[in-house]
């Protein structure tokens, strides 16, 4: 299981590789992020390109994951420059349609791994078209889009709905890597990280992002001891990781079920039924 630390501070990308964060992600996309997102609370990226290559010499032996823009009339520059600046991993947000992610690993053409980041409902509507295409390698679920597009209200709902699973299962099919959505720190989050954690083991899922709580202490308060802080809860979430590979059957069905349950409450806290009278 691989952690996705996002960041473009060279100093802190190292220090997250060093604390074993195989996956480093600098993000680029800008485009209609703003509209979609802005005032959700969500993160968007001020990221710029030239980034990518001061997070690669900080990070030579990471894999470095670049989140570029939408397909658009600069795609092939920004990704000519993306492959040069050191990024080993492409990732394409937001499509909606076979072609383009076509395209798209035409454009990267072998010089780095790509990632389908599927947060639309057409692209899930679409998957059986895109998901064999050759030269692509990796499907990651993007559950801040998605839950909104299919009418949820609670970002881990598509999970409880199954929309995963099915997502793993095609994913499983082609042979492609499969990641979704973030973790928080263990015992913290709507929905706490160990939950969020054994379903990525039960689904296999190889890859999930890192929150914002896991380096809180970095952003709020830097003269702590944030360093300390940030390898214990790494610690922490790998030790979990292993723990929870080793459960039984029965122990993995259940916990899909406190999961779903669990879920389903924060999503009826979030659209409370209108009173009856």
């Amino acid at each position: 299981m691989d952690f996705i630390q996002i960041t473009n501070d060279p100093g802190f990308a190292a220090f997250a590789a060093r604390c074993g964060v195989a996956r480093i992600m600098v993000d680029l996309e800008r485009h209609g992020k703003q509209e979609r997102q802005g005032g959700l609370g969500t993160f968007i990226s001020d990221h710029q390109p030239q980034d990518v290559a001061l997070v690669r010499r900080a990070v030579p032996q990471a894999e470095l994951i670049v989140r570029v823009n939408p397909l658009h009339a600069a795609s092939a520059a920004e990704i000519e420059q993306a492959v040069a600046d050191g990024a080993s991993h492409l990732m394409l947000p937001m499509f909606r349609r076979a072609e383009e992610v076509a395209q798209f690993v035409a454009l990267v053409a072998g010089r780095a791994q790509t990632i389908a980041l599927l947060e639309t409902r057409d692209a899930l509507d679409s998957m059986a078209q895109w998901a064999g295409l050759d030269g692509l390698d990796e499907i990651y679920v993007g559950l801040n889009d998605l839950h909104r597009e299919l009418g949820m209200h609670f970002m881990f709902q598509p999970l409880a709905a199954g929309v995963v699973d099915r997502v793993a299962a095609v994913a499983r099919q082609h042979g492609r890597r499969f990641g979704f959505g973030g973790i928080a720190r263990l015992d913290e989050g709507l929905l706490p990280g160990r939950v969020v954690l054994g379903e990525h083991l039960r689904l296999g899922s190889r890859s999930v992002i890192l929150s914002r709580t896991f380096n809180r202490e970095r952003i709020e308060a830097p003269d702590s001891d944030w360093r300390g802080i940030y390898a214990e809860e790494i610690r922490r979430l790998r030790h979990a990781a292993q723990v929870l590979a080793q459960r039984e059957p029965a122990e993995i069905e259940n916990d899909r079920l406190l999961a779903i349950d669990l879920i389903n409450r924060v999503a009826r806290t979030l659209n409370p039924s209108p009173a009856t009278h």
